[in-house]
């Protein structure tokens, strides 16, 4: 069998990818295996994945991994998916500190089991000081979640409104201290948001593919870099050709 040959240099990197993993129940339903079988292959492909983030030389990362409204599902689903992550944690965390992976978390660590809030604690802590790439795991987080509880924290510390900016509050959110994602990338074809990261994706790059999370591979991945290549990120303002023209 050829190697495969390596990658061409992308014309730009994203600093901050952000992926909402979709498909896994419906990639598993089309091979008429149960639901939690497509999670636990989306698992397997996150390993994948983090690799190839990694090799592309994006910084950060941040998965959707569970939302505040999946505790919603049926309780045996629920219960594989907290196995899940317990197993992840488990079997992947030397592996990712050994390549130099800081695990974060965001959203709320509250619904969880005390012996698996120490779990998820105590890889946190294993990671720190690990700089290769930082991976926020968003689980039981909701994006409507993270600004309520911004501005509690805001009124409990006493800040006047005058006071209160889009950098104040960036400092309350979450991520705070880890730039917004450049790049949004959203498996399984569906067109939503998802209560994902509202704040931080105001004017982050969207790309959307059909294909199921447990089949995103490094090609497509690679695709999803190259078309953000070609975006012209604005801002709200008129693009550099567009100012050229009207000067000309």
């Amino acid at each position: 069998m050829a190697e495969k040959s390596p990658d061409l240099p992308l014309a730009r990197v994203p600093r901050h990818v952000a992926i909402i993993m979709d498909g896994n129940g419906r990639w598993a339903i089309q091979r008429g295996l149960p639901r939690l079988a497509g999670h636990k292959a989306g698992t397997e492909n996150l390993r994948r994945v983090i690799r190839s983030t990694v090799e592309f030389g994006v910084k950060y990362l941040t998965i959707y991994a569970f939302s505040t409204e999946n505790w919603g599902r049926p309780a045996e689903e629920v219960q594989g998916l907290l196995g899940i992550l317990q197993d992840v944690i488990d079997r992947e965390l030397n592996e990712l500190n050994k390549e130099g992976v800081q695990l974060r978390h965001i959203g709320r660590l509250e619904r969880l089991s005390p012996n698996l809030q120490e779990r998820v604690l105590k890889a946190i802590d294993i990671t720190k000081n690990n700089d290769r790439l930082i991976l926020n795991i968003a689980w039981n987080y909701g994006g409507r979640d993270e600004i309520v509880c911004a501005i509690q924290k805001i009124i409990k510390d006493g800040i006047a409104p005058e006071d209160v900016t889009d950098q104040l509050v960036g400092q309350y959110m979450f991520t705070a201290g880890v730039p917004d994602p450049d790049l949004v990338i959203r498996t399984s074809g569906e067109l939503r948001v998802s209560n994902f990261l509202i704040w931080q994706t105001a004017y982050s790059e969207w790309y959307v593919t059909p294909t199921f999370w447990p089949d995103f591979g490094h090609e497509e991945y690679r695709r999803a870099l190259e078309a953000f290549a070609q975006r012209d990120r604005r801002y709200g303002k008129v693009s550099s050709g567009e100012l050229q023209e009207s000067n000309a």
